[in-house]
């Protein structure tokens, strides 16, 4: 009698786990699946061609974004100025929330902290050792600059240096002065309108336009990649003055970052760093392969530029490089220094 009971206990017992179990997996398959990992898309933007060294730099940084968080964190890239945001605007849209981040040609930025003129000061830089080391150096004022605004800096790219693309070729001082000529930032336009040009810093889109409608007959830029397509077609010369070797900052906002784990924030400080080592890299070449394209597409480089326009150009510029030592700190002055004593 005591077994049986024994024994009808037991297997109510084992009727209860049995249910139990049932109702949770009935419960679990009532609820909506949940990730094992939490996925972002951040949208990038930069106001330059996808073959453009700033357009490679996204798409690279993107892929191997992509690659290292298996996918957890991708890249949406807006090349060409397609979401109508140049360099100049970046930050503000960022901190708006209308990207994620992008590749902002540093000089326009000037706009929004003085240190991103840096790279943009005329015939300060003149070799890409020296803009490395330079960038290098003014990294952590660039960091702090961007972290003040809620914006954290992934990775620079070096560019080509800078010269004039011109409808007619730049010979004499006389030449410069018939230039109605599109400059990158403000510091450009000052430099070129006390050389005697007439000068407008406008965007890059804004400025083939203008090309386009006979309202410019010269642009500053290295026209590099995807951008020379659209200028030689109007600006048949190309005079390499060397103005700068510029950057670009590629940046995202710093909550998009903070929302990711720790470990998949490493994998994007390793993505970010790759690509700035892959962006140098490619620096190499660029210059050789951008003139062969552009001689092959009926651009004359017209080398070496004429000692007296460069001589005119550098007495312009020193005006807003002593007006620029006027607006940062000491730090950013003593890389200066270190820069011009090279």
């Amino acid at each position: 009698m005591h077994d049986r009971t024994r024994r009808d206990a037991r297997l109510a017992w084992i009727d209860r786990i049995v249910l139990a179990t049932v109702c949770a997996i009935a419960l679990a398959v009532g609820q909506p699946s949940v990730p094992a990992f939490a996925q972002a898309q951040w949208k990038m933007a930069t106001e330059y061609p996808e073959s453009n060294i700033s357009g490679v730099g996204l798409a690279t940084f993107g892929r191997l974004l992509s690659s290292s968080t298996q996918g957890s964190v991708t890249t949406s890239n807006a090349f060409d100025n397609q979401l109508k945001i140049s360099s100049g605007e970046m930050l503000r849209a960022a901190q708006e929330h209308r990207i994620d981040g992008g590749d902002a040609f540093a000089g326009p930025l000037e706009s929004s902290d003085p240190i991103f003129g840096l790279s943009s000061l005329p015939f300060v830089v003149q070799s890409v050792d020296i803009a490395k080391v330079v960038a290098a150096r003014a990294r952590p004022l660039y960091e702090r600059a961007l972290a003040a605004r809620g914006l954290k800096l992934l990775y620079i790219t070096v560019w080509p240096a800078t010269g004039i693309w011109s409808d007619q070729p730049i010979k004499t001082l006389d030449d410069l002065r018939t230039l109605a000529v599109r400059t990158y930032d403000s510091t450009s336009a000052d430099v070129m309108r006390s050389a005697g040009a007439t000068a407008e810093y406008l965007p890059f889109n804004e400025a083939i336009a203008k090309v386009k409608e006979h309202k410019l007959n010269a642009i500053l830029t290295s026209g590099d990649g995807g951008a020379g397509r659209k200028l030689w077609d109007d600006l048949h010369h190309f005079t390499p003055i060397n103005y700068a070797i510029p950057i670009s900052i590629a940046f995202v906002r710093r909550d998009s970052f903070d929302a990711l784990s720790k470990e998949t924030q490493n994998k994007v400080e390793v993505a970010a760093a790759e690509t700035e080592k892959s962006q140098i890299e490619l620096l190499a070449n660029r210059t050789v392969e951008n003139y062969q394209r552009m001689r092959a597409n009926g651009v004359s480089i017209d080398e070496p530029a004429p000692p007296a326009v460069i001589a005119a150009l550098k007495k312009a510029g020193s005006g807003p490089i002593a007006a620029w030592q006027t607006k940062v700190g000491p730090e950013a002055v003593a890389i200066l220094d270190w820069a011009n004593q090279q």
